[in-house]
C-alpha cells in the first residue's frame, strides 16, 4: 500500500487533469426532473462508469425505473480491510432562470474572486464537484500502489427529484451494497477554512389533525355560544404544546433526548455563529424555542414541535359569520437521538384525544415518520475521521448537526444497517439550486487530499 505522502502527492499533480476531467462532466446537462434530459443524465452515468473502469473499479450503469444508478467495486491491498460505500449524486438542478447566469450554466469556467478561485457551472458544488474529490483520490491510490479500503461507489441519478428508484434498488441490491460505513459527501464546510462533519440529522413526523363538530357550518349568531367551534377546540389544543419556557408538554416527549457531551456542547459555543445575524436576515431579532437553549442547540440537537398550517372555516374576501364544522392544522416533529417516531405520534395523538370536548371528534392523517440519525461522538470511525481532518486543514473540525435530514442517509441505516460519515466541501454561499451555482477550487483540491487521508486513517 502506498504512503499517505505518495497519494497526496499524486492528487497534487493530478489537480490539472482533475480540473479537465470535472468540467467533462458538467458539461452534461444531467438534470434529472425534466424527461428532455432523459438522454444526458444516462449519458453521465455512462461518463462516470468509464472513468471508473478507467481507473481499475468494476463499474456498470444499472437500470432503473427512472434514471440509472452508477456501482463500482474495487479492493483494497489488504483482504481484512475495512469495506465502505461512498455516494452521491450525478443529477442536477435546472438551470433556471437561465437569464440571471452570468455565463452558459453547462459551459464551466474559472473565475478569480477576492476570495479565491471558484469554479462556476450548474452541478460544481452539488454534486459533481463533490463525488469527483473521491474519485480523484481513489484514482491517486490506485497509481501509487492500492487503495487502503475495499471500496463500493453508488452514484444515483435521481436525488434531486425525490429518490423514486432508490427505496427498490437498495432493497434488491442489499447483498452487493453492504459494507462497514458509509460515505456521505452531500454536506457543507462551517467555513473556509474549517472542514466539518455532520455528526446528526434531526427526525421528522408529520401529522395532520382534524377536528369536527356539527354536521354543517353554522350561522354565528344562531349557534354561537352552545354549539362547540372546532377552530377554538383547535386553537385550545395548539396553544397547549408548548409551555411558558417553550418546552413541549405532550408527556413523554422528551425520553430518549440525551444531553450534548461536554466537549461537543463547548465546540459549538466556539465556533463563529451569530445567533442575531442568523435571525436578522430573515427579519427577527428575539431568540424563541426552549429557553436556556442556543440558537445552534436548538436547530441541530433538539426536538421541536411546531404548526405548519392552519385551516378552518371561511377564509375568503369579506366577512361570513359561520361556525365552521371542522378545522385543521398540520403539526410537525423533529426528533433527536434515540427519538422514537411511533411513540411520538401515539403521544400527541392521545395529547388531542384528551382535550376534545364530548361533542367533537377528531382523524388524524399522517404524512410521514422517520427517526433521527446520530454518529456516536464516541464510534471511532468518527475519532479518525477528526484526526484526518485536522491532519489536513491544520485546524479541529466543527462536528455539527442539520436540523432537516438527508434521506439516504436514513435509507442506509434502515435499509442497509449502516452509520454515515458525512463530509462535504462545499460552502454556504455555493449557490446551490440558483444561478450562478460555484465550487471554491481550494475545496476541490483539499477535499481530495482530505478523503484520501480518511481512507488512511479508517484503513489503520
Amino acid at each position: 500500500m502506498p504512503t499517505i505522502d505518495e497519494v497526496l502527492n499524486r492528487i497534487d499533480a493530478n489537480q490539472s487533469a482533475a480540473l479537465d476531467r470535472l468540467f467533462e462532466l458538467l458539461k452534461i446537462p444531467s438534470v434529472s426532473t425534466d424527461p428532455h434530459y432523459k438522454a444526458d443524465c444516462a449519458r453521465a452515468a455512462q461518463w462516470l462508469v468509464d472513468e471508473l473502469n478507467r481507473i481499475g473499479f468494476q463499474a456498470s450503469v444499472r437500470p432503473t425505473e427512472g434514471h440509472p444508478m452508477v456501482v463500482a467495486h474495487a479492493k483494497a491491498t489488504r483482504p481484512d480491510a475495512p469495506h465502505v460505500l461512498f455516494y452521491g449524486h450525478y443529477d442536477v438542478q435546472p438551470a433556471d432562470p437561465l437569464e440571471l447566469w452570468e455565463t452558459e450554466p453547462f459551459a464551466p469556467r474559472i473565475v478569480d474572486t477576492p476570495t479565491g478561485r471558484q469554479i462556476v457551472a450548474r452541478g460544481a458544488s452539488d454534486d459533481k464537484g463533490q463525488l469527483m474529490l473521491f474519485v480523484e483520490a481513489c484514482r491517486a491510490y490506485m497509481e501509487t500502489g492500492g487503495l487502503p479500503c475495499h471500496v463500493t461507489i453508488l452514484f444515483e441519478g435521481e436525488e434531486e427529484c425525490g429518490s423514486s428508484s432508490l427505496p427498490a434498488f437498495l432493497a434488491a441490491n442489499k447483498k452487493e451494497l453492504s459494507a462497514d460505513i458509509a460515505l456521505v459527501c452531500d454536506t457543507n464546510m462551517w467555513d473556509r477554512q474549517t472542514p466539518a462533519i455532520t455528526t446528526m440529522l434531526r427526525g421528522l413526523v408529520y401529522e395532520e389533525v382534524i377536528i369536527r363538530a356539527a354536521t354543517r357550518d353554522l350561522h354565528s349568531g344562531m349557534f354561537g355560544g352552545p354549539a362547540a367551534n372546532p377552530i377554538r377546540v383547535l386553537g385550545k389544543v395548539i396553544a397547549g404544546l408548548h409551555d411558558d419556557a417553550g418546552r413541549v408538554t405532550i408527556p413523554g416527549f422528551y425520553d430518549g433526548v440525551e444531553e450534548l457531551p461536554e466537549d461537543v456542547a463547548r465546540q459549538w459555543g466556539e465556533l463563529k455563529f451569530d445567533p442575531r445575524k442568523f435571525l436578522a436576515e430573515v427579519g427577527l431579532s428575539v431568540p424563541a424555542g426552549e429557553a436556556g437553549r442556543t440558537v445552534l442547540e436548538q436547530i441541530w440537537a433538539r426536538p421541536t414541535c411546531e404548526a405548519n398550517g392552519i385551516i378552518g372555516g371561511y377564509t375568503g374576501e369579506g366577512a361570513k359569520t359561520v361556525l365552521p364544522a371542522e378545522a385543521r392544522a398540520k403539526i410537525s416533529f423533529r426528533l433527536v437521538g434515540r427519538h422514537n417516531p411511533e411513540k411520538i405520534v401515539q403521544a400527541f395523538h392521545a395529547y388531542v384525544r384528551s382535550a376534545i370536548p364530548d361533542d367533537c371528534r377528531v382523524e388524524f392523517l399522517s404524512h410521514g415518520a422517520s427517526p433521527a440519525i446520530v454518529l456516536p461522538f464516541t464510534s471511532e470511525v468518527l475519532t479518525r475521521a477528526r484526526r484526518a481532518l485536522h491532519q489536513e486543514w491544520d485546524r479541529e473540525p466543527a462536528l455539527v448537526g442539520s436540523g432537516g435530514s438527508i434521506p439516504i442517509v436514513g435509507q442506509f441505516k434502515t435499509d442497509l444497517g449502516l452509520d454515515a460519515l458525512m463530509v462535504g466541501f462545499a460552502l454556504e454561499n455555493d449557490k446551490i439550486h440558483s444561478p450562478n451555482e460555484k465550487y471554491e477550487l481550494t475545496s476541490f483540491h483539499k477535499g481530495a487530499r482530505s478523503w484520501a487521508r480518511i481512507l488512511t486513517a479508517l484503513a489503520v
